[in-house]
C-alpha cells in the first residue's frame, strides 16, 4: 500500500440512498406484518449465525474491502454511537473511489447488505470499542469471504 490516502465523503444514510447496496432497517411497531420494508434475507445456504461482534476502534481508514456473494449480512451498533460503512454495488469488479460510497449510520439504525455488496467497516473513531449485532451464516467468513486490497488507503470524512 502506498502512502497516498483518498477521502470518501460520508452521506447520512436513508432508505433511498442506500437502496443500491442494501436495506436500512429501522424500528417498527410491534405486531407489524412482514412486508418489503423488512430485511429481505438470504440465509438458505447454511446455518444462520447471529452474534454480537466487539470491535476495537480502527479509525476511519481502510485499505481492504470485502463481499459475501452467497449471503446477506445485517449489521448494527448495539450502543448509542454513530458508525460508518463504505460500500460498492455487487456488480463492481474493481472497487474504487469512483464506485464506492460512504455512509454515516446513526444509533438505532441497522443495515442489511445485498448479496455481493462490497463493504469496508464498520468504522468508527470513538469510543475505544463498539459492539455490533451481526447476522450472517456460521461459515460466511470461511467460504464466502471475497477480498480486494487497495493500493492506497481510503479514509471516510465524517
Amino acid at each position: 500500500m502506498s502512502d497516498a490516502t483518498r477521502e470518501l465523503e460520508a452521506l447520512d444514510i436513508d432508505k433511498e440512498n442506500f437502496a443500491p447496496f442494501g436495506q436500512v432497517i429501522s424500528p417498527t411497531g410491534d405486531g407489524k406484518h412482514f412486508d418489503e420494508t423488512d430485511a429481505q434475507l438470504v440465509l438458505d445456504k447454511g446455518i444462520p449465525r447471529f452474534y454480537i461482534m466487539r470491535l476495537e476502534r480502527r479509525g476511519m481508514a481502510f485499505g481492504r474491502i470485502v463481499h459475501h456473494a452467497k449471503v446477506t449480512q445485517c449489521l448494527g451498533s448495539t450502543q448509542g454511537q454513530p458508525w460508518y460503512m463504505a460500500v460498492a454495488k455487487s456488480d463492481v469488479e474493481t472497487p474504487s473511489e469512483e464506485n464506492m460510497q460512504a455512509f454515516r449510520i446513526p444509533p438505532g439504525v441497522y443495515i442489511k447488505l445485498h448479496c455481493g455488496t462490497w463493504h469496508a467497516g464498520p468504522l468508527f473513531d470513538t469510543p475505544d470499542q463498539l459492539d455490533f449485532a451481526n447476522l450472517e451464516l456460521s461459515d460466511t467468513n470461511e467460504v464466502d469471504f471475497n477480498c480486494f486490497d487497495f493500493e492506497e488507503e481510503y479514509s471516510i470524512k465524517a
